[in-house]
């Protein structure tokens, strides 16, 4: 697609156009963000003392990666919970371009600089309930595939990202129980022949973000033989937000990528949208430092008290229910099981 093009295709989207261009150049200024790096001693920087010591994970055997965090907990003296509260804030990765997630909405002139979007509200839930103030937290964009490494450096106390809980990320990072339920999900223009993940993806170019879950189940297929083998995989991007990108000017001809994201994407532009239902069920977790189970059980208590208070699902119908169908599974909290 030319630039005259785009630039036609952009022309009366109102409210709709300039959100996805703020969210466009918004998210290549957060890939000009370095992580802080941490020093020798621990320390990152701006987030404080690393917390929680590093362990090996067991996850040779793991299924069902969702039931493996621990029971929920309210103790507050735990190492990690200490620290923490001696610090006197949480250290929380978050998205910054994904709509209705975790954004900058740039018609909300009174708090412009204010992150907002379903993962922001949860993060500020944690910190209400761990330190009494929700806006004892401080937020680092994190790109997609830096969500692990911030976390194993002690730059981030945790991540609420859209992460996925999967068997691999368990030998790196602790889960707690999974607070939204999503799949893997198509995305390409209104006018495109693809039908969903099938056949119609031979020969499409597919753009998913590297390290995610979509661009391994595309790889894994592709190996299977059950993606096409003329189906070009190669375009990954740092974060999802790109893939619209690219998307918009032309490069690729369809993005995956998870259901509840593609939703909140074909939402900000009116020419895409999703193509057939979603082909994996995948949960979505708050990513902590492995041996940090204090910490882990205790955000765990407090997606308990978040269901239970009908905070969630105030959540829920704010930022995600107009992007999302009435009878989606996403439309209510998973159900929490425990190792």
């Amino acid at each position: 697609m030319t630039a005259r093009r785009l630039r036609a295709s952009l022309k009366g989207w109102g409210g709709v156009g300039a959100m996805a261009l703020a969210l466009v150049v918004t998210a290549v200024f957060a890939l000009l963000l370095p992580l802080s790096s941490a020093r020798g001693d621990g320390s990152t920087g701006t987030g404080g003392q690393g917390v929680g010591q590093g362990i090996q994970a067991r996850a040779d055997t793991c299924t069902d990666p969702q039931d493996q965090s621990p029971s929920p907990s309210s103790d507050d003296s735990g190492k990690t919970i200490t620290a923490i509260k001696q610090r006197g804030y949480l250290s929380v990765g978050v998205d910054q371009n994904s709509y209705r997630w975790g954004y900058r909405d740039p018609n909300n002139t009174a708090k412009s600089s204010d992150l907002e979007g379903f993962d922001i509200d949860l993060a500020h839930e944690i910190a209400r309930e761990i330190l009494d103030d929700p806006n004892a937290v401080r937020f680092h964009a994190i790109p997609t595939n830096q969500r692990i490494p911030a976390i194993k450096s002690g730059q981030v106390d945790m991540v609420v990202r859209t992460m996925t809980i999967t068997c691999s990320r368990l030998k790196d990072v602790a889960f707690s129980a999974p607070y939204f339920l999503t799949g893997q999900q198509v995305l390409a223009p209104k006018t495109s022949g693809i039908k969903g993940y099938d056949k119609t993806l031979a020969g499409k170019r597919i753009c998913s973000a590297a390290g995610s879950t979509a661009y391994d189940k595309l790889s894994a297929d592709k190996k299977a033989g059950t993606l096409a083998s003329s189906a070009d995989i190669t375009t990954t991007v740092p974060n999802q937000l790109d893939c619209l990108v690219r998307l918009q000017l032309g490069q690729v001809d369809a993005v995956v990528t998870d259901g509840a994201l593609a939703a909140s994407q074909a939402a900000q532009d009116p020419t895409v949208e999703l193509k057939g239902k979603t082909f994996t069920e995948d949960y979505y977790g708050v990513a902590m430092k492995l041996g940090a189970d204090d910490l882990v059980r205790r955000v765990n208590q407090v997606l308990v008290d978040y269901r239970k208070s009908g905070g969630w699902q105030a959540s829920y119908t704010k930022w995600l229910s107009a992007t999302l169908k009435a009878d989606s599974p996403s439309a209510t909290p998973p159900t929490a099981h425990y190792k």
